[in-house]
């Protein structure tokens, strides 16, 4: 009987499937689901499902399950994934990560090994009593722990003694000098590990729905294959997954050097090829705020998708990102737009998930008071959510960033892909809402809805074509280019246009509809291989192959 591989990749807007033929490895057939957040198995469910039956292939001929996925590089960009405490042993000098506690404490090795410190067991045993209710998960890195890791490895048997939480030690992935590095390698494993835990065990799931028990494997950053379990351990490897599977899918249909350009939901993320193999970062990967050792492929993640926020302030300027909202097109929230959409605060809608259980576990009284105003009013945005609540600013913004991360609220806004509704380019949905949007919006600049939605999609268009300069002038140049590159449209005087002198590779199902202009600004063309709406999962199923061959 023939054998097959699929490739699911799981991103913020839709899962994709497609299935490969093992001898040959042409793609059969490729599918989409919406992407369930609440519940990750039934997109994954929905998007297999269709894949068998369009394909007419029995679930037993399945060999392989090759797994591509952007969320855990979206929970990095959008600050979402698990509250995360960092213990930094033996180092002196402070500073500063983004998750909820940086602690440091006494301890550490030299450079030969050799114990520099004790470590102060007493005041790390009196921190998780402390820290249980505020985190979900710990990291732990040690002076000199890849020369002697025994610091890190007391912590962590301590720290699992008194919170049975994740807990993540740097030597473990680590063997470069680097404190912050490391410890910031440390934390990103950590916050990322309860993702990948709830993750691996919703595509398992939906692989069971479908009849599906073949081996799993997950591509990580690197573009290497990880079994679940080792996933979970090192969870950070997976943060680039889905460009790591973007460069793979690129590279197969590149010998010359290339620009490959992923436009999702969330992110847009971009690779580079050079001699048809895709360049690895030669010190780690760095994500949003992340400068990590993790080792990845050389790429760049930027907030700024189909998805990506509208947000009109006061003045009249028009942001987008880096947090995604559920378009107004495809969106279950049922508030009347009128009603509720502006500038600034109401910009946005906030309602409860529907399946989401009346108990949402332990949660403080400001989150509890959250739910049960949007239990009792209905949908509300953050104007009516701040006198409510008492709360405003970044208090109330960490609670609704904990609420969503737990997968209890969902949030409604204007998006690029209303743009796109309003300009008939797709039709994912009812496009009467983002018309609406775009009218009431418009408005506010006095433009019509059809000017509102080009403005937004020149502007996203900008967006991805600095990310892309940003990119490569740090690539080549250093971060002194890529600072002046991000704000050379704000220089009243100095007008400064580049372009590229290798093509563009294009993939993401909303890559067509905004790369052409990028292309055309930076005077290059751009290229959409066959399947390229599908490309990352495409990339994994070639990854296992050339692993089985």
């Amino acid at each position: 009987m023939q054998k097959y591989i699929i490739g699911i990749d799981t991103g913020g807007t839709f899962t994709d499937a497609v299935l490969l033929e093992r001898s040959t490895g042409r793609v059969i057939q490729t599918a989409k689901a919406p992407t369930t957040h609440s519940f990750l198995a039934d997109g994954v469910s929905d998007a297999l499902t269709d894949l068998l039956q369009s394909s007419n292939v029995e679930a037993g001929a399945i060999d392989t399950v090759a797994i591509s996925s952007t969320l855990a590089t979206n929970a990095v960009v959008e600050n979402k994934g698990a509250r995360v405490a960092v213990f930094v042993i033996g180092y002196v000098k402070h500073f500063k990560l983004p998750v909820k506690a940086v602690l440091f404490l006494k301890g550490g090795h030299t450079i030969t090994g050799e114990e520099e410190e004790p470590l102060d067991l007493e005041y790390l045993t009196s921190l998780p009593q402390h820290l249980s209710e505020e985190v979900d998960a710990y990291g732990i890195c040690a002076a000199m722990s890849f020369k002697n890791p025994t610091h890190e490895l007391v912590a962590e048997k301590a720290i699992t003694m008194l919170d049975p939480k994740p807990v993540f030690c740097s030597h473990r992935v680590s063997s470069h000098a680097g404190m912050e590095e490391r410890a910031a390698t440390a934390g990103l494993h950590a916050k990322l590990m309860p993702l990948m835990q709830e993750f691996i065990e919703a595509i398992d799931h939906g692989l069971k729905n479908v009849g599906i028990s073949s081996r799993i494997a997950i591509v990580s950053g690197s573009g290497s294959a990880l079994a679940p379990d080792e996933a979970i351990k090192n969870a950070g490897m997976t943060v680039a997954s889905g460009p790591a599977c973007t460069a793979l899918f690129g590279a197969g249909h590149t010998e010359e050097d290339s620009i490959i350009v992923d436009v999702g939901g969330t992110t847009t993320d971009i690779t580079m090829i050079r001699g048809g193999t895709p360049l690895m970062a030669k010190e780690g990967s760095h994500i949003g705020g992340w400068r990590t050792h993790v080792e990845a492929i050389d790429m760049s993640t930027r907030g700024i998708g189909g998805d990506s926020h509208v947000v009109l302030d006061d003045k009249n300027r028009c942001a987008i990102g880096p947090r995604r909202v559920v378009p107004l097109a495809t969106s279950s929230c049922t508030a009347d737009i009128d009603s509720w959409l502006g500038r600034e605060d109401r910009s946005k809608c906030i309602d409860l998930v529907p399946s989401v259980r009346h108990d949402l576990g332990k949660t403080d009284n400001d989150s509890n008071r959250i739910v049960s105003i949007l239990r009792q009013n209905g949908p509300c945005t953050l104007a009516e959510l701040k006198p409510s609540t008492g709360l405003s600013g970044m208090p109330l913004d960490k609670l609704l960033e904990d609420l969503s991360r737990r997968q209890a609220i969902y949030e409604t806004g204007f998006t690029p892909t209303d743009a796109l509704h309003v300009l008939g380019h797709i039709s994912l949905g009812d496009g009467s809402k983002s018309m609406r949007a775009a009218a009431i919006l418009g408005d506010h600049l006095g433009v019509s809805a059809e000017q509102f939605a080009h403005m937004v999609i020149e502007q996203t268009v900008e967006k991805i074509e600095s990310a892309i300069l940003e990119y490569l002038g740090e690539h080549f140049w250093g971060k002194s280019l890529a600072a002046f590159i991000a704000g050379r449209n704000d220089q009243p005087v100095l007008g400064v246009d580049f372009s590229l002198k290798v093509p563009m590779i294009g993939i993401g199902a909303a890559a067509r509809f905004f790369l052409p202009d990028v292309a055309q600004r930076l005077g290059t063309t751009v290229d959409f291989p066959e399947n390229y709406e599908v490309g990352n999962g495409v990339g994994a199923a070639l990854k296992l192959l050339q692993n089985s061959d």
